[in-house]
């Protein structure tokens, strides 16, 4: 009996690997006025290979689909290299058909024969970008992939493990909130009690690290890993990180020796070595970049690089399949994160009192400060019965209240040091 393994996919990670459209509902979506003028007169259709001189430059590539919200200036192409090249029209610019091509279509290519006996994987997709395709309509990315076809579009999953597909959410991080970390904790806890080797989550990168603080709090006493995974640029850019990226997770909830809640990610810009770090000490540190995502304040957990797992702390919970999983998915949202600025009105605070909030986390200056005028709002708030707690706006580093005045007056009216704890992490935790 091969090895269980469960993978909860959240499409914004992984976009699809080549450029595929399906479902175009208009002759030249996206296209109007003079652009649309120009195409009908080459008699090009889209999909068709063209070749556009421009004064004395001259561009060759396939006619694609454009955004709804674009001018009717521009005609896009996609070039040999795989980017796409929006080329303005002026009087002199002509457009001549040079090649039929196939119609924008997506059909899910044949699943790969699998190796027999390998571990089982159940693809639960959430939302994103981690299977998502360009949208023409808004020439922003959507999600397009069902799990299956993901799975058939990254056939090197078919050497590692034995994919089943099921859909939790069709979301963008942004949109996840705690009553999907509740119902993603469950369907995890489901997986597990069949005797899984492991759960792997694709998410968003936008929001993921919320996400994986929450199942850290609520599936306590993992028998096995738990790993979300994200991509950064979109499967039909030559530079996706997704299916590096969840090749390396899949490989990891079968497979690695710990059973916690962790987060999969490059750990350079290259397609190297993928790192797995803790769920409650990982934050997104740059918007675009592969390597975007960074354990705080420790090491990464582990990596994966040549198909190889290493252990990067001694220190860890190990896979053991006797142990009885703990849920608890409950959480309460009325609580709020404040990032204290300079010149913050204390009624923000007060705000959240009279809403009958439940505790507020501060994300405050260096130590653990907030301004002197806002000490009233917060005595305020801790006399009606609010946690209030401390972190740090700084990334790397602990609180200590106790070097300033101003530290040790919030420490006298009883706000908590949170030392090292990421804010989004305290956040959740105080759910």
């Amino acid at each position: 009996m091969g090895v269980h393994v469960t993978l909860i996919i959240n499409y914004s990670i992984f976009p699809n690997r080549c450029w595929r459209e399906q479902d175009l509902s208009s002759e030249f979506p996206g296209y109007k006025g003079k652009a649309l003028q120009v195409l009908r007169k080459a008699g090009a259709e889209i999909g068709d290979m063209i070749r556009i001189i421009k004064d004395t430059e001259t561009y060759e590539g396939i006619l694609i689909p454009r955004s709804g919200y674009g001018d009717e200036k521009h005609v896009v192409i996609k070039m040999k290299s795989g980017y796409n090249v929006g080329v303005h029209l002026t009087p002199n610019t002509r457009i001549e058909k040079i090649g039929v091509g196939a119609k924008p279509t997506f059909t899910s290519p044949p699943l790969p024969k699998q190796k027999p006996g390998l571990p089982k994987v159940t693809i639960i997709s959430t939302g994103g970008t981690i299977a998502s395709r360009v949208d023409y309509r808004t020439g922003g990315v959507r999600s397009a992939l069902s799990a299956s076809d993901l799975y058939s579009v990254v056939p090197e999953l078919s050497q590692i493990a034995a994919i089943d597909a099921q859909i939790l959410f069709s979301l963008y991080s942004e949109n996840i909130t705690a009553k999907h970390w509740a119902e993603t904790a469950e369907t995890v806890a489901k997986h597990i009690q069949k005797g899984v080797a492991g759960v792997v989550i694709a998410h968003g990168t936008d929001t993921m690290a919320y996400t994986a603080a929450a199942l850290s709090f609520a599936l306590q006493n993992l028998p096995v890993p738990v790993i979300l995974v994200g991509s950064q640029r979109s499967a039909d850019r030559p530079s996706s990180d997704a299916a590096t990226n969840l090749i390396g997770a899949v490989r990891a909830a079968a497979w690695a020796p710990f059973a916690e809640v962790v987060l999969a990610m490059h750990q350079t810009v290259s397609d190297k070595a993928i790192v797995f770090h803790r769920g409650t000490k990982v934050r997104k540190c740059h918007t675009s970049r592969r390597d975007a995502f960074q354990s705080i304040n420790t090491s990464p957990l582990a990596k994966i690089e040549n198909e190889e797992i290493t252990m990067m702390l001694e220190d860890y919970c190990q896979r053991d399949l006797s142990r009885r999983l703990v849920l608890k998915p409950n959480f309460d949202e009325k609580v709020a994160l404040v990032k204290f600025y300079t010149g913050l009105n204390p009624d923000v605070i007060d705000w959240y009192v009279d809403k009958g909030y439940r505790g507020i986390i501060f994300e405050g200056t260096g130590l653990g400060h907030v301004s002197s005028y806002c000490f009233s709002a917060i005595r305020k708030a801790i006399k009606k019965g609010l946690v209030v707690a401390m972190t740090s706006q700084c990334i790397w580093g602990r609180l200590n209240m106790s070097v300033y005045d101003a530290g040790r007056d919030l420490l006298a009216m009883g706000v908590f040091p949170l030392e090292d704890m990421l804010p989004e992490t305290a956040l959740v935790k105080l759910m």
